[in-house]
């Protein structure tokens, strides 16, 4: 489903915040796997699962995708046009 950039999905997640360093993360062109954004946050591995299904898809209704690589695993990533933060 293609989306114009006036209905693109926005994120309120602050860009210092936790949230918005797993969407930078994601937005990189490798990805990332649970294990990179466990690193980055803190967080436990069933916590990072949680914030990408329930906050970046359900909430922010950002497009996450996840691949499986030979040497990674699963590897999640966001296009990099989603936003990261509000209009300013």
């Amino acid at each position: 489903m293609a989306t114009s950039p006036n209905t693109a999905p926005k994120s309120s997640a602050s860009p210092g915040s936790k949230l918005g360093q797993i969407i930078r993360l994601l937005q990189r062109t490798k990805g990332a796997t649970i294990d990179d954004l466990v690193d980055a946050t803190g967080w436990q591995p069933h916590s990072v699962r949680g914030a990408i299904s329930g906050q970046l898809k359900k909430r922010h209704g950002l497009d996450v995708t996840a691949t499986n690589d030979e040497t990674r695993g699963r590897v999640y990533r966001l296009p990099k046009k989603a936003k990261t933060g509000g209009a300013k």
